[in-house]
């Protein structure tokens, strides 16, 4: 098969100049068999004149698994002249034209283009396409690329007994036919069918149809958060409308929760999709619920800001995501029950950001050059998501919101279904505000790594002034808090006053009335993107009195810093464990809980303690959590206490405990064991040695469903047993049958701290085996391989050097280096942090 090529910025910049695209008529038949569909497609489209020729050539794009026929204008063109994924479109004069192309599509397994999945609980098939960047070619042919936009007419030939979603309303004109309303101008990447036998909940609002949509196997599931999911939907949608003045530019809206999705959701124009472990089959925690109602909003802000007005380029794709998590934390707080997201903000996405910062792979939130769309796929990280969503923010702080939404008003108003860049959004911003927007987006987007603030406080009689030292060169507007320590109980902290300052500080800090405060936090609401490092004093009093800090956002603040000081050789790692184990037991907000516990033990416990280390650690964590659930007996916390049973079940070194849960069903004192539950302890189970492949094939017969196929796949391959590891090894590398989420559940369980000794010999053959896999099965498998199927336990320089080699000899694609280069460095500060 010819190497696909990727299409090239220039490459783009010169097809928009040439060509002004109409009108797709799309006509897909998905009743051609399991492995490929038919595809249809009429593009009507103009040569503009005054290119200083008479005629001009460019191409199409398609990636077919059989190209039948072609023509251009009434005449055929030689389907051998498919080159890759590029159809010559030659001599073409200016004026209009039509091109017509016939072939028959493939299938994927991998979420990307049109995926297939049969679901193994009933039997039945369910596909959606997922377009993002450059998979529209896998489905119907295309100019494929953002700022081509164009009207689409879409008709889907289904089985019997099938539903078929797509951007707008859809009709079933009979004999298996549906039709979709035709949409306004929206990008090629955008498009979306969803077809299958789904479980439906319909509904309206402000006249416009909504629908909630999943596999017929969750509707149960689905129909129990039903009310949640559709409030949450409605409130969101109303705040939008008080926040935009363009009303909701599409005829319809419809969110699928489809199977095997590689991220987290899509934000197709009308057709939102969702991965569909958000339809929860298993007892999840107010922070898991939370973060749906979080990714609806996203998903809804991006109808706006993404599909009304879309970026120019991929250069710009930070725009779409950082606003759309921006918008979507921020909405989420105030329509929703949900008001604290901005806490798990800050543990969880905050740290993601900070991460993908510090690495060699890190680049500016607007890079400078995206060449190419497969450079492209890469920005799509952190930095993109949380730390532009952290800029937003900020930017928010230093304009005010008013002049914020103004300038974002502007700018729908000004590019309203068509395209824009970053200089357009400045622009838009510029001009609601006399602030100079211009040199704040250069200073904070066209930068790269992470500013650090420190703390330094000095005391006289009756006063106290605080310094903020700036290691970075990003202006910061910041929210100091002050704390005292009560004095009646010793261990709470009082707030004693918080104030606004600018860093860097223009003059020497004013001093403040009263005593040296207990505790300062700079950046205390968390409004700015920088790692913070406390006074000694205030160092002391978080150790030593973290959960009497009152805010819980302040807590992610300093929670944060802890983190940041053992990541960069300034903490010992016991020392966050002991502050863990002294704290968490006091902690009310769920999202730090599981969010300190998490980095306790899949970074702390496993990589940045030596293995002699680390049963001490899992002792104490451990402990930790039985103290956990010791508090929560009389059942007015199960959110606290399922998040401490997982968490149990992962660190526990001995079976007996589990094992007991396992065969009553049931923890003493709840919660009951749900499926999710039960695979999770069979999988540690399978790690410690103490079931077998009898107990797993009674598992999966008792869950036959999508998720037990993976949870059989991961304690399969977590068995510690050589046939065991070479059949999970086989599946993974030497064959193309495992899914995205087969292949992922697999890698999963592989490699295992306790198994070091084991699995040794596989660290070398995964550098050759994931090299090979991601060359032949494409992005989505590369960054699978690259991510989970990584032996990160093995915190060794002989590792290190293996890797490095690799990326200096092998050549990986692009999606698996990007994956390794991240990997090994964070291999690299493992080691740091065990010498330092």
């Amino acid at each position: 098969m010819a190497s696909m090529s990727v299409l090239t910025r220039d490459e783009a910049q010169t097809r928009a100049q040439l060509l002004d695209v109409h009108h797709y008529s799309v006509d897909l038949d998905l009743t051609r068999g399991d492995d490929t569909f038919d595809s249809r497609t009429v593009i009507r489209f103009t040569v503009r004149t005054g290119t200083g020729q008479d005629t001009t050539d460019t191409f199409v794009e398609l990636k077919p698994a059989e190209l039948r026929s072609a023509t251009l204008d009434g005449q055929p063109l030689d389907p051998h002249s498919l080159s890759g994924n590029r159809l010559p479109l030659k001599n073409l004069a200016a004026g209009e034209h039509e091109l017509r192309v016939d072939a028959a599509m493939r299938y994927s397994r991998t979420g990307e283009g049109m995926h297939r999945f049969t679901d193994p609980s009933d039997g039945e098939t369910y596909v959606y396409t997922q377009l993002f960047l450059d998979d529209v070619q896998r489905v119907f042919a295309a100019f494929d690329q953002p700022d081509l936009k164009a009207v689409f007419d879409l008709t889907v030939t289904a089985p019997d007994g099938w539903t078929v979603l797509a951007n707008g309303i859809t009709e079933h004109t009979g004999d298996g036919v549906w039709k979709s309303a035709t949409t306004p101008l929206i990008s090629t990447y955008l498009v979306a069918v969803a077809a299958g036998p789904w479980h439906s909940v319909r509904t309206e609002h402000r006249g416009l149809p909504f629908a909630i949509h999943c596999r017929r196997s969750l509707a149960p599931h689905l129909d129990a958060d039903a009310d949640e999911i559709l409030d949450v939907t409605r409130a969101c949608f109303d705040r939008y409308h008080e926040k935009f003045e363009q009303p909701y530019p599409f005829d319809s809206y419809d969110q699928a929760f489809v199977p095997e999705f590689n991220a987290g959701a899509m934000e197709n124009p009308g057709l939102v999709t969702f991965r569909d472990e958000f339809v929860y089959r298993s007892a999840v925690t107010e922070t898991e619920r939370q973060t749906r109602a979080m990714v609806i909003a996203h998903e809804m802000a991006h109808m706006w800001f993404g599909d009304l007005v879309t970026l120019k380029w991929w250069d710009d794709i930070w725009l779409n995501e950082s606003f759309a998590e921006y918008m979507g934390y921020q909405t989420a707080a105030e329509a929703t029950r949900f008001t604290n997201t901005w806490t798990e903000f800050g543990v969880s996405r905050k740290s993601w950001g900070y991460d993908a910062d510090q690495r060699p792979s890190t680049h500016p939130v607007a890079p400078e050059a995206v060449d190419d769309t497969a450079s492209a796929l890469l920005n799509f990280d952190g930095i993109s998501y949380a730390k532009g969503a952290s800029a937003l923010r900020q930017l928010v702080a230093w304009l005010g919101e008013k002049d914020f939404l103004a300038g974002i008003n502007t700018h729908f108003e000004r590019h309203k279904f068509a395209n824009a860049s970053l200089a357009d959004f400045v622009d838009s911003l510029a001009s609601a505000t006399d602030r100079d927007v211009h040199a704040w987006a250069d200073a904070w987007l066209r930068t790269t790594g992470v500013d650090t603030l420190t703390a330094s406080t000095d005391a006289r009689p009756g006063q106290w002034s605080l310094t903020l030292g700036r290691d970075g060169s990003r202006p910061h507007r910041v929210t100091i808090g002050v704390y005292d320590r009560d004095l009646s109980d010793g261990r709470t902290l009082t707030l004693r006053e918080r104030y606004e300052t600018d860093v860097p500080q223009e003059a020497a800090p004013e001093p403040r009335p009263g005593i040296r405060p207990a505790l300062v936090v700079p950046n205390d609401l968390d409004l700015t993107y920088a790692k913070v490092r406390l006074d000694d004093t205030s160092l002391e009093t978080a150790l030593r009195g973290l959960s009497g800090v009152p805010d819980a956002l302040t807590r992610a603040v300093v929670w944060n810093t802890l983190r940041d000081m053992v990541r960069d050789g300034e903490l010992a790692p016991a020392d966050y464990l002991a502050t863990a184990a002294a704290h968490l037991p006091e902690e009310t907000d769920l999202a730090l809980v599981q969010g300190v516990l998490a980095f306790a033990r899949t970074h702390i416990a496993d990589r940045y303690l030596t293995p002699d280390q680390r049963p001490t650690a899992l002792a104490t964590l451990t402990d930790l959590c039985r103290d956990l659930i010791r508090r929560t007996e009389d059942g007015d916390n199960p959110g606290l206490r399922l998040i401490a049973v997982r968490h149990l079940i992962d660190v526990a070194a001995h079976p007996d405990t589990i094992a007991a849960w396992l065969a009553e069903g049931i923890v003493p004192g709840g919660p009951e064991l749900d499926p999710e539950l039960r695979w999770r302890i069979l999988a540690r189970l399978a790690v410690l040695g103490a079931t077998d492949e009898t107990a797993i094939a009674a598992e999966l017969h008792r869950d036959p469903s999508a998720t037990g196929q993976e949870g059989a796949a991961r304690c399969r391959a977590a068995l510690p047993d050589p046939e065991a590891k070479r059949a999970a090894w086989q599946a993974m590398f030497a064959s193309d049958d495992l899914s995205n989420y087969l292949f992922t559940a697999t890698a999963q369980g592989f490699w295992q701290p306790e198994q070091a000794d084991l699995v040794q010999d596989y660290v070398p053959r995964f550098y050759e085996d994931a090299v090979t896999v991601a060359a032949r099965r494409g992005p989505a498998i590369a960054r699978a391989a690259g991510h989970w199927g990584f032996p990160a336990h093995a915190v060794d320089t002989d590792h290190l050097r293996l890797g490095q080699a690799c990326l200096r000899d092998a050549d990986p694609v692009p999606a698996l280096r990007r994956t390794l280069v991240d990997q090994l460095d964070d291999l690299a500060r493992a080691l740091r942090v065990r010498t330092a």
